[in-house]
């Protein structure tokens, strides 16, 4: 079985390159890489032994559904492998998905650990990684055996995923009209469960999560968020992103109007950014965690509504 490994990328250069450092050591190598490069000057990376091609993407919208479709589209395996930039992979990454997929049909997501910031100061060091990393405490653990199944196409993550060729294809690849953050990676799991594809979580196929600093929720993609929840709901009939629309009502960002549409009252201001923003001794940003006080604080807040 050959192997295409791809990602996309715009900006982080030095991440880009952790994540081909870690693939030069894999255990079974790749046979490429593919990068889908979302702006106008390739990258200078690190020297390998196996191919690295750089797709090269035309126009100024960050669009990931476009980009992920063109590294499929320009992989010649028939095996996909997708890994986001800021992941460096294990050395048993490759090798993990091709035995998964040796044994059932469909969707794999493997694990990932979350770095801490300077985890990569002194470059690639798999057993440090593995001993500084911790999983994310709004997504699922590794399954107890080789594979898990994932019956809530809702948790579909993007992140460290692999697939055939052919499942890529029959569904479509990525809804490319979820333009900006948000919407695509749910939309892509909707779409497997309509055609009765599976989706397993795989123990194995891990990748390292690079510290940078974020924002969860993603105030600083309000617009986009907005757009693309909009955007899922008239194509499905349902409504996604909630749990982040709720956040934002209550910081004051957004609210219903008269027909139920959402609305944006304002733009996110220094104080938003500051209450959602990732801290450096934070592995990752929790969503869940702004979300409950914001919750907290609305609560507080209506007994002195009520006697006002």
């Amino acid at each position: 079985m050959t192997v295409s490994v791809c990602t996309l990328a715009h900006g982080r250069a030095d991440h880009l390159a952790n994540l081909v450092r870690g693939l030069s050591q894999s255990r079974s190598m790749p046979a490429e890489l593919v990068i889908a490069v979302m702006q106008s000057d390739a990258y200078a990376l690190p020297e390998i032994d196996f191919p690295v091609r750089q797709v090269m993407l035309k126009g100024d919208q960050i669009c990931l559904a476009k980009a992920r479709n063109a590294a499929a589209a320009a992989a010649l395996s028939e095996t996909l492998v997708f890994l986001d930039v800021d992941c460096i992979p294990s050395p048993d990454f490759v090798a993990d998905y091709a035995a998964a997929m040796s044994e059932e049909g469909g969707v794999f997501m493997g694990e990932v650990g979350y770095l801490p910031s300077g985890a990569t100061d002194r470059g690639i060091d798999f057993a440090e990684f593995e001993r500084q990393a911790v999983l994310h405490s709004e997504r699922a653990g590794p399954p107890q055996s080789a594979l898990g199944p994932c019956r809530d196409y809702r948790c579909f993550w993007s992140l460290n995923f692999a697939l055939s060729r052919t499942t890529f294809e029959r569904v479509g690849g990525f809804d490319e009209r979820y333009v900006g953050y948000g919407g695509e990676d749910t939309d892509f799991g909707r779409k497997l469960a309509e055609a009765g594809i599976p989706i397993w979580w795989a123990r194995g196929a891990k990748a390292y999560h690079q510290y940078h600093p974020h924002h969860m929720p993603p105030v600083h993609h309000l617009d986009s968020v907005m757009r693309n929840s909009s955007l899922f709901c008239d194509k499905w009939g349902e409504p996604t992103m909630q749990h982040w629309l709720r956040a934002f009502r209550l910081m004051g960002l957004i609210d219903r109007d008269s027909a139920g549409e959402w609305i944006k009252l304002r733009d996110p201001n220094e104080a938003d950014l500051a209450l959602t923003r990732q801290q450096e001794d934070q592995p990752f940003a929790s969503s869940a965690v702004v979300l409950a006080q914001l919750e907290a604080a609305a609560a507080d807040r209506a007994p002195e509504m009520a006697t006002s």
